[in-house]
């Protein structure tokens, strides 16, 4: 009897191509304009998501959860206390068990390990909903939402000021995928990891000092925390470290007339990014925010049905 095919992951965002993320993009814009019409859309009916949180999450857990509900699945809530990975069960037989119950997988954790570990042992598609090194399912949103308001991200320039974090990384990988730069400003110390990002082409990425110069001509405009979770007993070294990293004005002002802001949320006004930009007009982070699930139910459909076409 033949061996089942390996299923599809999508662990970052360089595991899909530029084909299939473009193929993704057309299916959220699909998609959300049923959805806009009130128009039912239910191709995983009697399908099961298996939602495993080792971090906390609202958006994460409220887009994958209403996404999969709209599409006619059904989605189970698993918290680290919730399972026998508090006991110390391995990863290997969690996943082992769990996909022989469900049909998709989206794990949000910490370690990028743990996640592949867990990838490696499945029967069915696993998502990463976050992980110290990647957020591909923010990108995934984020370059949508681009795309919806200024069409094809090629060619064009995303400005990335403050931590070079897991949403940094992820930026790098898109940019090398979907042919546009990355300026990338932040305090020293608080550097982006290219290589482990995977890039590969470095004139896809340039590194400033200064945000101003980050923003110089910019397409795009976006920040994320200064603290991501897991790194709170850094808040107050890095709120000294981060000084001069407030998007602000001024510094969106160095971008092109029509650049976009966004950020990933949860903001905090007053340190990453002052509330004359993200709640002014080139603000589109609540476009930003809700396209998480849009764009997830695309990617739902893509994991579990393969493609769909019009």
């Amino acid at each position: 009897m033949a061996s089942a095919p390996a299923p599809k992951h999508f662990l970052e965002l360089r595991d899909f191509s530029r084909e299939e993320l473009d193929h993704l993009f057309a299916r959220t814009r699909w998609i959300k304009d049923r959805f806009k019409r009130y128009e039912t859309y239910q191709p995983l009916r009697d399908r099961t998501l298996a939602m495993v949180f080792e971090k906390a999450s609202t958006r994460t857990r409220v887009s994958f959860e209403a996404g999969v509900n709209q599409l006619g699945g059904i989605a189970i809530n698993l918290n680290r206390h919730d399972t026998q990975l508090s006991r110390g069960e391995p990863i290997e037989d969690v996943a082992r068990v769990i996909s022989r119950m469900v049909d998709v997988v989206m794990i949000r954790t910490f370690e990028q390990s743990v996640l592949e570990r867990f990838a490696a042992h499945s029967r069915v598609p696993v998502i990463n909903g976050l992980t110290n090194q990647f957020h591909p399912c923010q990108i995934l949103a984020d370059v949508y939402t681009y795309v919806e308001h200024r069409g094809s991200i090629a060619g064009r320039t995303v400005a990335w000021v403050g931590d070079g974090n897991n949403v940094c990384a992820t930026w790098l990988q898109a940019a090398e995928i979907l042919d546009f730069r990355v300026h990338v400003a932040t305090p020293k110390g608080y550097e982006v990891d290219a290589r482990a990002a995977g890039l590969k082409d470095a004139s896809r990425l340039a590194v400033f000092a200064d945000p101003m110069d980050a923003c110089r001509g910019a397409d795009l405009v976006t920040t994320d925390v200064w603290t991501s979770m897991g790194f709170e007993a850094e808040s107050e070294e890095r709120m000294r470290a981060f000084a001069g990293f407030e998007v602000d004005a001024a510094m969106m002002a160095q971008a092109k007339p029509d650049a976009l802001f966004m950020h990933c949320l949860p903001a905090h006004r007053g340190e990453e990014v002052a509330a004359e930009v993200i709640d002014g007009p080139q603000s589109v982070v609540w476009d930003e925010a809700e396209n998480r699930l849009h764009a997830q139910k695309a990617l739902l459909e893509y994991l579990v049905c393969g493609r769909v076409d019009p």
